[in-house]
C-alpha cells in the first residue's frame, strides 16, 4: 500500500527544495506550518512572519462555530459599519485613563443618563451609575451598594450586621450565587415550580427578614426568556415597609430585558416608577447590539451608592473616581454604545425589537403547528426567545435533537431547568438580528429534518434489536415438529 506520509525531515527537505521554485518567504513558512503543527507550548525561537500567523490562527478558528448560527446566545456579533469603525478606532483607549480621554468618560456619563430615563428614573431623583465589562460584574457591584446600605443602617440602629441575606430565584445567572459566596451574604434562593418558571411572590414574602439586603429579580431570564412579578414583589414591599420598617431594596438584572421591554411593553412598570427599585443593570452586547463586552449598571439615586465603595485613585497625572471590580477596560464599547443609542433612537429600537418578536412569534406558531415541538413560553414571552420540548411521543431526548441540528450547523443549547423542575427538559432558540425571516424558515426545515431523521434512526435501531431478538428466539426453540 503506498504512502504520502512524510517523516519531519523529508518536510524540511520539501520546503527546502521549494526555495528554487519560488522564493516568496511567506509561501515557504506556510508550507511549513500547513505540514506541521502550531506551537502550542513554547514561545518560538524566531519570529513567524505576520501574515503566516494570521492564516494559521485564521484556520483554527474556523473550526469554531458560526455566530450567526449561535441561537445558544444574546450575544451581538454584528454591528453597523460606522459603529465597527468607531470601534476600531478606539480599541486602544483604555478607559480607566480618564485624564488622558475626558471625552470617553463623558459619553460614559451620556449614556448612563439616557438609560436613567430610559428606566423612568424620576425627575427630580438624581440617577448615577457606570459602565463595566458585563452584567456579571455590574449585578455584583450593585449587590455590594445593597448589602454597604444594610450594614450602614444596621450600624447607626446598634443592630447586628453578622447575618446578611438576599433573596432571588431559581431563574437567576449564576453570578447571583457567586456574589451570595463571594461576598458572605446568605442566600435564599425561592425555588421553581412544576409550571412556573419564575419567583412565587409568596415564598419571597415568606423569606424576607430584617437582614434581607435586597429583592434580587430578572428582567428576561435565560432558560425560557421570561420574567419575575417585579410590580407584585414591589407591591409586597410596601407592605412589609409599612408593617414592619424594613426598607427592602429591589435589583433588576434587565442584562436581556433592558434593550427590549422598554420598546416592545412601554406601559409595564417594572422599572424606577416602582419604588423600591433602587438599581438595575443592562448589556450592551446584548440587545443594545454592540459587540462584547459591555454593561452599564444605574442606581435610582445618588444616595443608593454609598460614597465610601467609590474610590478616589491618583492615577496617570490626574485623580479620578473608581467604582469597579474590573480596572482596565476598553472604551470602544461604550462609545458603540452611544453611537447606537442616537445613530437608532427610540424609533429604531422599537422597530428592531418588533421584528425579533414578529419572527419570534412565527417560528413559536410553526414549532406548535408541527406536532412535534411544543414551545412553553408563548404567554410569558417578554424576549424574542422561544423555549420548547420535544413531542412526549418521541423516543430521543433533546440532547439527542441538540446533537443532531448541530449537524446543520445551527447552535441549540439542551439543558434540564432547575430545582423543583429538573425533571423537564428544554431547549431555548434566541432570535438575533442576524436572523432573517428566510433564515427562520431554514431554520424550521432543518429543525424537521433532524426530528425526522433522529425517528427514522430510533426505528432502525429498534428493527435491529427485534431482528436480533427473534434470532436469539429462534436458536432457543430450535426444535421443530416436522
Amino acid at each position: 500500500m503506498l504512502s504520502y506520509s512524510l517523516t519531519d525531515e523529508e518536510i524540511e527537505e520539501f520546503i527546502r527544495e521549494s526555495e528554487e521554485l519560488s522564493g516568496d518567504e511567506t509561501l515557504k513558512a506556510l508550507m511549513a506550518y500547513y505540514a506541521k503543527e502550531s506551537p502550542k507550548y513554547e514561545i518560538p525561537e524566531d519570529p513567524i512572519a505576520t501574515d503566516v500567523v494570521y492564516h494559521m490562527i485564521r484556520n483554527e478558528l474556523k473550526l469554531d462555530g458560526n455566530p450567526s448560527l449561535n441561537l445558544a446566545s444574546f450575544v451581538t456579533t454584528e454591528m453597523d459599519e460606522h459603529a465597527e469603525k468607531l470601534f476600531m478606532e478606539n480599541a486602544g483607549k483604555n478607559f480607566v485613563d480618564q485624564d488622558e480621554y475626558p471625552y470617553s468618560s463623558l459619553i460614559q456619563d451620556r449614556v448612563i443618563s439616557i438609560l436613567a430615563r430610559l428606566y423612568n428614573a424620576p425627575e427630580d431623583s438624581k440617577p448615577i451609575g457606570t459602565s463595566v465589562i458585563g452584567s456579571s460584574e455590574a449585578i455584583m457591584l450593585g449587590l455590594l451598594a445593597h448589602k454597604w446600605n444594610w450594614k450602614k443602617k444596621r450600624e447607626n440602629e446598634g443592630k447586628s450586621t453578622d447575618k446578611p441575606n438576599i433573596i432571588f430565584g431559581e431563574d437567576v445567572h449564576v453570578v447571583w450565587k457567586k456574589f451570595a459566596r463571594y461576598f458572605d451574604v446568605e442566600p435564599r434562593i425561592i425555588p421553581m415550580e412544576e409550571d412556573n418558571y419564575v419567583m412565587n411572590v409568596d415564598l419571597v414574602r415568606k423569606s424576607i427578614d430584617e437582614n434581607t439586603i435586597c429583592v434580587g429579580t430578572v428582567l428576561g431570564t435565560t432558560f425560557t426568556g421570561e420574567m419575575d412579578p417585579i410590580s407584585k414583589i414591589n407591591d409586597m414591599l410596601i407592605e412589609i415597609n409599612k408593617e414592619k420598617g424594613w426598607n427592602i431594596p429591589i435589583h433588576v438584572d434587565a442584562a436581556s430585558g433592558g434593550f427590549v421591554v422598554p420598546f416592545i411593553y412601554p406601559e409595564m412598570k417594572w422599572d424606577f416608577r416602582l419604588s423600591h427599585v433602587r438599581s438595575i443593570n443592562v448589556s450592551g452586547h446584548k440587545y443594545g447590539l454592540v459587540f462584547p463586552g459591555v454593561g452599564f449598571l444605574i442606581f435610582r439615586n445618588e444616595s443608593d451608592l454609598p460614597n465610601d465603595l467609590i474610590f478616589e485613585v491618583n492615577y496617570l497625572g490626574g485623580v479620578m473616581p473608581t467604582y469597579s471590580l474590573n480596572f482596565s477596560k476598553g472604551a470602544s464599547t461604550i462609545i458603540a454604545q452611544y453611537f447606537n443609542l442616537l445613530a437608532i433612537g427610540r424609533n429604531g429600537y422599537t422597530a428592531i425589537m418588533g421584528l425579533l418578536f414578529n419572527n419570534a412569534e412565527y417560528l413559536a406558531r410553526k414549532m406548535d403547528s408541527s406536532g412535534k415541538f411544543k414551545v412553553i413560553n408563548n404567554e410569558t414571552r417578554i424576549l424574542p426567545l422561544v423555549a420548547f420540548e420535544l413531542d412526549e411521543k418521541c423516543n430521543f431526548d433533546v440532547f439527542n435533537f441538540s446533537e443532531r441540528i448541530r449537524q446543520k450547523g445551527w447552535i441549540i443549547p439542551a439543558y434540564t431547568l432547575p430545582k423543583n423542575a429538573e425533571d423537564k427538559a428544554i431547549l431555548r432558540i434566541v432570535i438575533r438580528l442576524t436572523m432573517s425571516r428566510e433564515q427562520v424558515n431554514i431554520l424550521y426545515n432543518d429543525l424537521l429534518d433532524a426530528y425526522d431523521s433522529l425517528e427514522k434512526d430510533i426505528d432502525e435501531v429498534l428493527r435491529y434489536a427485534k431482528h436480533q431478538e427473534n434470532i436469539q428466539a429462534s436458536r432457543d426453540h430450535h426444535d421443530t415438529i416436522c
